[in-house]
């Protein structure tokens, strides 16, 4: 068993799925956001390429860590080994289980003793 958990995360960008995995994550100070630290991209053979980790892995490069939107987070699992990352696209109208989190409106203007 590794001596510290790694974390498959998987969230919502724009009209893409992202699936990466790390070894840091936690609430951020910044309310609203997640932290993640110490991405990890599968490094156990470069005979044959992922072009979709690979895409990942260069636009992660040189990030130290990285603050996802709560409300777009899908998914965090515990799992006992890195796995594949991975980014799909979710084609706009197409039947999908993905839904974005429902965000409330603005409050409410408090009603003045003159109405």
């Amino acid at each position: 068993m590794p001596s510290s958990p790694v974390y498959k995360v998987i969230f919502q960008n724009g009209n893409q799925v992202v699936e990466i995995f790390a070894r840091q994550i936690y609430q951020s100070d910044m309310w609203g956001f997640i932290e993640v630290e110490e991405l990890l991209f599968g490094e156990r053979s470069q005979i044959l390429v992922d072009p979709a980790e690979e895409k990942l892995k260069s636009e992660f490069s040189g990030v130290q860590r990285s603050y996802i939107p709560l409300h777009s987070v899908i998914r965090i699992d515990e799992v006992a080994k890195e796995g594949v990352a991975k980014i799909s696209d979710v084609k706009p109208g197409a039947s999908t289980n993905v839904t974005s989190f429902p965000m409330p409106s603005a409050p409410a203007k408090p009603r003045s003793s003159d109405d």
